[in-house]
């Protein structure tokens, strides 16, 4: 019997285009479905467009059109690009959905029966001539951090300071430029800390009796939070809102963040509605599998409220959630006016996305580091790899066999029996690792059966035997056929249409995990040859930077708010810059000796809300690496990552002392939460 699974992607919001980072993700999730599926477990994949908020409400009011009129386009944009992907979701529906509502009300109702809602005044800025409250993108003022005028009420534009809206200088209303009024208001909050017994209980690894499965890092700093104490959490906004009203709470609309998540609820009722399938047995089930795949960025909200609110409410809980580091385009972050903040639709009109979908897919691992796309890495990876290795062994042998064998393949040869027994060994390890998230080792596999196979043929060389001795040559070939039948099958939840092409050639049933390593039928005719795989010009990824720098949009304004507020880091800047030092609260979660050096310590730090970093330091004769886990230290947290013999250090740890004394660590107290700043 197979498992029932039901996976995720995290949604995309509704106020800006497709671009690479969503991508990533996007492939990953992807990936990892196709896999399950291959494996014969039954998966469906639900996603969707998240589409309320106050950023959605301000631009469709800037555009003059509705808010749904918004949405609705947005969708479309996102649909088109990622079937331009390939992204085999069973849905991609909306947030704004009649089905995301009714299972919003059902779960507040429950929430709110058990006694986990509270309701208490809150003070904010109120316009008298427009007669309502002010979202924090409806004001606009003077930052009170560095002065700059015309910003909004959450977030300086200029120098990345957040701050609450009723701290801006000069502040109005930006409809009509009135300034506003403190005012009460009643809201509404889920006090967090009720469930804190059962969210220990969750983050626990389900080899220790728990409930889900998390990444050791990312298990650690979500218990890092609930040791901290978890705070009330605000639900509820005032109108003007575009969003769902709180049922019983007339003028109250669901903060975003309640919502959103419940958008993969709906997309599942409305799957379900459409196909006869059984909601049930995903949503109010012990059996089904819930798997998420995340950003770092938005973890606070899928390993704390969201788990909470499910099991509150009798929905099934999440039983992974697999979290992914940040994009860098050419060791950078995303930049517009470098052309590396690259939109999906850019891409497709360049190069091909399968080239895309198996970097990606290379790059990613079960661990939650950042990715780099480096073009000249890229084009080096498709190259070596699709085209020199495994495409090329399938056109020597299937063209070989077509043109000069009549068409037909034989028994595979005997010399060849150790190479594909291992082969097999290597099929049979792709369907775990894919499970774990493992697709850059997953594809290894492929690449080494390519190489393996890729020498016996040229040692083998049945050009030079084919008149000789026909049938050893096609014996060969059919070996070496064989073996690009597994390197199809490990590549297809990666590639889908490569295995597409060789189920045609070789008249094959759709290969799956369990038949790919089959021996091939002797006489089997087989089919003209498809081709595989085409060099990657380097030159089209320049094409893509340059139109990158042209058509990039402005960087949508996002209603994700930090699990607690913290300041933005500032830009990179050099190690011989100290202007712009940005200084963070970290947490150590993992500490390690670095094998061929007395000096260095590997340190694993958690920024919160800001994700995790890597960073080497030089503290090892002063410190055992145990003697740092749980500590709070200060990081230089912008230093711009260093490369180094050991791996990338991602930042630098304040320390004082030198080289012949001990060395100290600027060490915080236990109440220091990882991310603030230090000023």
């Amino acid at each position: 019997m197979s498992n029932r699974v039901l996976v995720t992607a995290a949604l995309p919001y509704a106020n800006g285009s497709i671009h690479l980072g969503h991508l990533l993700e996007a492939v990953q999730t992807d990936v990892y479905v196709r896999a399950r599926k291959m494996a014969g477990d039954d998966v469906i994949f639900m996603w969707a467009a998240d589409t309320h908020g106050t950023p959605i409400e301000l631009r469709a009011r800037r555009e003059g059109i509705t808010p749904e009129a918004l949405i609705e386009r947005a969708h479309a944009d996102h649909l088109a690009v990622f079937q331009g992907f390939g992204i085999g979701f069973d849905i991609y529906y909306t947030t704004h959905s009649d089905e995301t509502k009714a299972h919003a009300e059902r779960i507040f109702k429950a929430i709110e029966a058990g006694g986990g809602i509270a309701s208490r005044e809150t003070h904010q800025l109120y316009c008298p001539h427009d007669q309502m409250f002010l979202p924090d993108r409806f004001v606009k003022g003077t930052c009170p951090k560095c002065g700059a005028t015309d910003q909004y009420g959450d977030v300086c534009e200029r120098c990345g300071a957040t701050y609450d809206p009723t701290d801006l200088k000069d502040a109005a209303c930006s409809l009509c430029g009135t300034k506003p009024e403190l005012a009460a208001s009643e809201h509404l909050f889920v006090p967090l800390a009720k469930h804190e017994a059962w969210l220990r209980s969750w983050l626990r690894p389900i080899e220790e009796g728990g409930e889900t499965h998390l990444q050791p890092t990312v298990r650690n700093y979500v218990q890092g939070w609930v040791d901290q104490g978890l705070r009330d959490w605000d639900i509820s906004r005032d109108a003007p809102y575009f969003g769902f009203e709180i049922p019983g709470h007339p003028g109250k609309y669901f903060y975003v963040w309640f919502d959103a998540p419940i958008g993969y609820i709906g997309a599942t009722q409305r799957y379900c509605d459409q196909t006869g399938a059984d909601f049930g047995a995903y949503w109010q089930s012990g059996d089904a599998e819930i798997v998420h795949v995340i950003g770092k960025d938005i973890v606070y909200f899928h390993c704390l409220f969201w788990p909470a609110m499910l099991h509150a409410a009798g929905y099934t809980t999440p039983s992974r959630v697999q979290v992914h580091g940040w994009l860098q385009v050419n060791g950078e972050k995303m930049s517009k006016t470098r052309g590396t903040f690259i939109l999906g639709r850019t891409y497709l009109d360049h190069a091909s996305p399968d080239y895309l979908r198996y970097y990606f897919a290379a790059r990613l691992g079960a661990e939650q580091g950042d990715i780099d796309l480096s073009m000249e890495d890229f084009a080096n990876r498709v190259n070596a790899d699709l085209v020199k290795k495994a495409a090329n062994l399938a056109s020597r042998a299937i063209k070989f066999v077509g043109s000069r064998l009549d068409g037909k393949v034989g028994v595979a040869a005997d010399d060849a029996a150790p190479l594909l027994a291992r082969a097999r060994e290597r099929l049979a390890e792709a369907p775990g690792l894919y499970r774990e998230f493992e697709s850059g080792r997953a594809l290894r596999l492929a690449m080494e059966i390519a190489e393996d196979f890729n020498l016996y043929l040229t040692e083998a060389a049945p050009w030079k035997l084919v008149k000789s001795d026909p049938e050893r040559a096609r014996a060969v070939c059919t070996a070496v056929i064989e073996a690009c039948v597994m390197i199809a099958a490990i590549l297809k939840p990666v590639l889908p249409g490569w295995a597409e092409k060789v189920e045609r050639m070789l008249r094959l049933q759709p290969l799956t995990f369990a038949n790919a390593g089959a021996s091939l039928a002797a006489g089997l005719a087989i089919g003209e040859y498809e081709t595989l795989a085409e060099p990657l010009d380097p030159a089209k990824l320049a094409a893509i930077i340059e139109a990158s720098k042209e058509s990039a949009p402005a960087a949508p304004a996002a209603e994700d708010a930090p699990a607690y507020e913290v300041e933005p880091l500032q830009p990179e800047v050099a190690i011989d810059a100290f202007v712009g030092l940005d200084l963070r609260v970290a947490r150590v979660v993992a500490a390690a000796a670095v094998e061929g050096s007395n000096k260095l310590l590997h340190l694993t730090l958690d920024l919160g809300p800001l994700g995790s970093r890597s960073v080497f330091s030089g503290i090892a004769k002063s410190y055992a690496p145990e003697a740092l886990i749980g500590k709070n230290v200060v990081v230089f947290a912008n230093l711009k990552p260093r490369k180094m013999r050991f791996g990338v250090s991602e930042g630098m740890v304040l320390a004082a002392g030198s080289a012949d004394d001990a060395i100290t660590v600027l060490e915080l107290d236990g109440k220091a939460r990882p991310g603030e700043r230090i000023s």
